[in-house]
């Protein structure tokens, strides 16, 4: 189906780390769903899904959490884009990113995984690395703490104020680039605020 878009929301699994940094494209794919009061259901590609529209009519949304831990989120991408038959260019990842400030949004199409486990996985699946991604930032670690730590901890008390913003901010860019474009949502979301 040429109209399906496959939008992956990376994290890790179990409530261990449901609230991290790490997790934040896990969220966004969540209000995705919980906006269309849709819930998750066991897909054999190792993923949980959700199958909905971007409106009704069209296009088709299959939003999808790998059931693994992130950095063996390419089986599950590549077996959900198979089964679903969509191309890479039909293909939107939502992760955490470390080289942009907390709150703030960076769309983009290919370009390299900047040490990101997760879309290296999702590029040597794919066999490619050009597939929308909607960069949520996460920023880096004060001091000495090792980048590690920070994404695997959970938001401060005064990021946790503001996410829930950031996540529907990001779960509007994923429509705007079903809708639009990556271009026009690059234009959009890259505007000052």
């Amino acid at each position: 189906m040429a109209d399906t878009w496959l939008v992956i929301g990376l994290g890790n699994p179990g409530p261990r780390y449901e609230r991290t940094r790490h997790n934040v494209g896990q969220m966004v794919v969540d209000d995705l769903a919980s906006g269309r009061g849709e819930a998750w259901k066991q897909h054999k590609a190792g993923a949980r899904v959700v199958e909905t529209w971007l409106r009704p009519g069209g296009p088709k949304l299959v939003l999808a959490k790998s059931n693994g831990f992130m950095n063996t989120s390419g089986g599950p991408a590549s077996a959900l884009a198979k089964f679903y038959s969509v191309a890479p260019d039909h293909v939107i990842v939502v992760h955490d990113e470390l080289d942009i400030p907390f709150d703030a949004l960076k769309l983009k199409t290919g370009g390299g995984h900047g040490g990101h486990n997760g879309i290296r996985d999702i590029a040597k699946a794919l066999d490619t690395p050009d597939f929308a991604r909607v960069r949520v930032g996460i920023g880096r670690p004060p001091g000495r703490q090792d980048p590690a730590d920070w994404v695997l901890g959970e938001f401060s008390a005064t990021e946790r104020k503001t996410l829930p913003i950031l996540v529907s901010d990001a779960a509007e860019a994923v429509e705007l680039i079903v809708s639009e474009g990556l271009t026009a949502a690059q234009q959009k979301v890259h505007a000052p605020r």
